[in-house]
């Protein structure tokens, strides 16, 4: 019998191999799919990434989960992520309608207070971004950009060094 204070020595077992199994598929699931199965790069990533921690935490976790249906649905998972990556990279149709592209928080020392309301993001959040980044004045600070994952690129450096505009390529200023 199990309650919320103890467990089964066979439940317990169950849980032990289940986790050094679907661990190992997962492991070899991501050694041939690379390691942008884990990246933080879009919505869409990240959406997959809790995927694939429910599945892991069902599989090891519930008792009528089976390790070859957890497998297939991690390897299932990993797939569709695939070919949707694949997707974006090869068309531009599909890149627009699937991601989100960077936007420009700051350029040149000046605050772009627009759109910090488009992107949700408080001057509070880019200023302790800025201190992060080890910015002791906004006149150092050559942008600001919000990436496509949610966080934060500060550019800074001297002010007489110009921004080199390839920095901002893909970047939405509006």
């Amino acid at each position: 019998m199990e309650n919320w204070l103890y467990a089964e020595f066979a439940i317990l077992l169950k849980v032990i191999i289940s986790l050094l199994v679907i661990f190992t598929v997962i492991i070899i699931i991501t050694r041939v799919s690379g390691l942008r199965t884990f990246a933080k790069m879009s919505s869409f990533d990240f959406a997959s990434t809790i995927a694939i921690g429910s599945i892991l935490a069902s599989v090891i976790m519930g008792n009528n989960q089976s390790l070859l249906k957890g497998s297939i649905a991690l390897a299932g998972i990993v797939l569709f992520q695939t070919a949707f990556s694949l997707f974006v990279r090869k068309s531009n149709f599909f890149k627009n309608l699937a991601t989100n592209n960077p936007l420009l928080l700051m350029r040149n020392g000046e605050i772009l207070y627009e759109n910090l309301d488009k992107a949700n993001v408080g001057e509070g959040d880019l200023i302790a971004k800025l201190r992060e980044a080890n910015v002791l004045d906004f006149s150092e600070v050559h942008a600001v950009i919000l990436e496509s994952t949610g966080d934060m690129s500060v550019l800074h450096g001297d002010e007489n060094v110009e921004l080199n505009n390839k920095m901002l390529m893909g970047v939405r200023t509006e």
